[in-house]
C-alpha cells in the first residue's frame, strides 16, 4: 500500500450507529496478506434498497447478479472482497459469485435473492470462493453496530485511506442518520458512481422512491469525479434504508418532508467523491473545474470532464504551471459549442484569458502561488448560454504510473 496520500482528512469521521446495521470484517485471504479483505454487512427485515451500477459493457458477474436482483428492492446481506475483481472469468466468475451469494444466505438466514455482492480487485483471475466460504461464519459473529472503520479499510485495494461520511436529517421532524462507506483511487471516471460505496440510513423509503434519491445524488457526485478516465468492469453504489426511524412514510421522491434528508445524501455521496479523487493514485492535488456559460447543463459537464481527464491539465497541475493553452485544448475537443472570442479561463480566481487571447499584462504571480497549495480551482465561462457544471480530479503524478506499472506483482 502506498504512502497515505497528503490530501486524506485527519480523521476517520465519527459515525453513530445506524438502525438495522451490523457490519464486519475479516481476512480471507483472497490476495493481501495480514489485512482485511472481505466486508459483510447484515440488514435487518424489511430492509430496501438500491443501487446504481457501472455501464461498462465487460463489467463483473457481481455486477450481474446486482442487476438481476435490485429491481426486487429488498435486501438482507451486502457482501464485498477487495484483491480481485471476479470481472472477466467467464463461467468461473457467474459460479463463483453465486457460490458468494449462497454461502452468505446460508450465513445469515435469508434468501439468495436478499444477498447484494460486489468484489473489487485484479481483473482477470479467477476468485478463489472457497476461501470466502471458510471465513464467513467467523465474520457473521464478530458483526457489530457501528463497526465502520473496519469496513471501510476491508473494501480498500489501492487507497492509502478508508472513506467514510456522516450526516443526520429530519423527515416530518424525526431524525434520521446517514453514513457511508467508499474505497476509490484508480481506475475511475463517471459512468455511473464509478467505484464501490454502501450508504445506511435507518429512515423508512419505498424502495422506489429511494431510487430515484440515489440516481440523483450518484449525478451530484460520483458521477462529477474523475481520477483518471476509466471506467471501472466493477463500479457500484448501494443504499439500503432499514426503516428503524418512525417517521411518515414518503410516497414520491419530490415529496416535501423528503427536503432535508435529499440534502443530507447529496452531501454523504459528494464528500465520498471528493475523497476518492483526494485518494487519486500519486496524488498531490485536488482540482474543482466549474464551467459556466454553456449551452446546457449536460454541455457544461461534458466539457469539464474533458479539462478533469486531460493528462496534459493535469501534469502541467502537478508541475505547477499555470499553462491555460491546456485548459483551452481540452475544451476545444469536448465536441460542445464553444467560441475562442467569448472564451475565459481563470486559476485560483485571476482571470488569464479571455475574448480569444491572453490577458495583456496579467499577473502571474497570485496564480503560480495558488498553484503550490494542495486545492487547485479552474473555472471556465464559455459566455454562449446558461448551462454550468462542477467536477472534481486530481493532478497526474509520476507516483500513479509507478503503482500501476506494479500493480498486479
Amino acid at each position: 500500500m502506498s504512502d497515505i496520500s497528503p490530501l486524506a482528512p485527519e480523521n476517520f469521521p465519527k459515525i453513530p450507529v445506524i438502525k438495522g446495521v451490523k457490519l464486519g470484517a475479516a481476512e480471507a485471504g483472497v490476495k493481501y496478506e495480514g489485512r482485511t479483505d472481505l466486508f459483510l454487512a447484515e440488514l435487518a427485515k424489511g430492509s430496501t434498497v438500491a443501487g446504481v451500477l457501472t455501464q461498462s459493457l465487460t463489467r463483473s458477474a457481481p455486477v450481474d447478479w446486482c442487476r438481476k436482483v435490485l429491481p426486487n428492492g429488498e435486501a438482507r446481506a451486502i457482501v464485498v472482497n477487495s484483491g480481485n475483481a471476479n470481472a472477466f472469468t467467464g463461467k468461473s466468475g457467474v459460479v463463483t459469485t453465486e457460490a458468494m451469494v449462497h454461502a452468505t444466505a446460508r450465513t445469515i438466514g435469508c434468501e439468495p435473492e436478499e444477498v447484494l455482492v460486489a468484489s473489487t480487485g485484479v481483473i482477470g483471475e479467477r476468485l478463489p470462493v472457497e476461501k470466502i466460504e471458510a471465513a464467513l461464519p467467523g465474520l457473521k459473529k464478530s458483526l457489530k453496530t457501528g463497526n465502520w472503520e473496519t469496513a471501510a479499510e476491508a473494501i480498500m485495494t489501492t487507497d492509502t485511506f478508508p472513506k467514510a461520511s456522516y450526516r443526520s436529517a429530519k423527515i416530518g421532524g424525526v431524525e434520521v442518520k446517514i453514513g457511508g462507506i467508499a474505497k476509490g483511487s484508480g481506475m475511475i471516471a463517471p459512468d455511473m458512481a464509478t467505484m464501490l460505496s454502501f450508504v445506511f440510513t435507518d429512515a423508512n423509503i419505498p424502495a422506489s422512491v429511494l431510487r430515484l434519491i440515489l440516481k440523483r445524488a450518484a449525478d451530484k457526485s460520483f458521477n462529477c469525479m474523475t481520477v483518471d478516465g476509466d471506467t471501472s468492469t466493477s463500479d457500484t453504489l448501494i443504499m439500503a434504508a432499514t426503516a428503524k426511524a418512525d417517521h411518515p412514510i414518503p410516497s414520491t421522491a419530490d415529496d416535501l418532508i423528503l427536503e432535508e434528508f435529499i440534502t443530507a445524501v447529496d452531501e454523504v455521496m459528494i464528500d465520498l467523491a471528493q475523497q476518492i479523487a483526494k485518494d487519486g493514485e500519486g496524488a498531490s492535488k485536488f482540482i474543482t473545474i466549474d464551467v459556466t456559460g454553456a449551452d446546457s447543463d449536460r454541455a457544461a459537464k461534458t466539457v469539464a470532464l474533458s479539462i478533469a481527464n486531460s493528462p496534459l491539465v493535469k501534469t502541467a497541475i502537478a508541475g505547477e504551471d499555470a499553462n491555460w493553452g491546456r485548459v483551452v485544448m481540452a475544451v476545444g475537443k469536448a465536441g460542445e459549442r464553444a467560441d475562442r472570442d467569448t472564451l475565459t479561463v481563470s486559476m485560483g480566481g485571476v482571470v488569464i484569458a479571455e475574448k480569444g487571447e491572453g490577458v495583456d499584462g496579467y499577473d502571474e504571480a497570485p496564480v503560480a502561488n495558488h498553484l503550490r497549495g494542495d486545492h487547485v480551482d479552474i473555472a471556465v465561462d464559455l459566455g454562449i448560454g446558461d448551462g454550468q457544471a462542477r467536477v472534481w480530479t486530481c493532478d497526474l503524478t509520476h507516483g500513479y504510473i509507478s503503482i500501476n506499472a506494479d500493480y498486479r506483482s
